[in-house]
């Protein structure tokens, strides 16, 4: 049984190490979008006119919005597999 709980971490932690390189590739885009809001100028942008500017300034938003909503999701999804393990492992010592 032990050898089942090891194969089961071994392969959670390539998931999350993979999730994680993801989130990182994300969080790369998020901070250059940022960047690139915050050259805007405040004062007559001249980007297509001001409903442009909004729709774009939305699309940034959204886009930090769902970087971090799936840090978030990353965050649950490994304290589930890990409070699993940990009763697994918890079962094992009374066994």
């Amino acid at each position: 049984m032990q050898h089942i709980v090891t194969e089961m971490i071994e392969h959670m932690s390539r998931s999350h190490e993979q999730m994680a390189r993801v989130m990182e590739a994300e969080r790369h885009v998020a901070v250059r979008m940022a960047q690139i809001v915050h050259a805007l100028p405040d004062q007559h942008p001249n980007f297509g006119g001001v409903s442009e500017l909004m729709e774009q300034s939305q699309s940034v938003s959204k886009n930090l919005v769902a970087y971090l909503n799936s840090i978030a999701e990353l965050q649950e999804t490994m304290a589930a597999t890990l409070t699993t393990v940990m009763k697994e492992l918890g079962g094992e010592d009374e066994e």
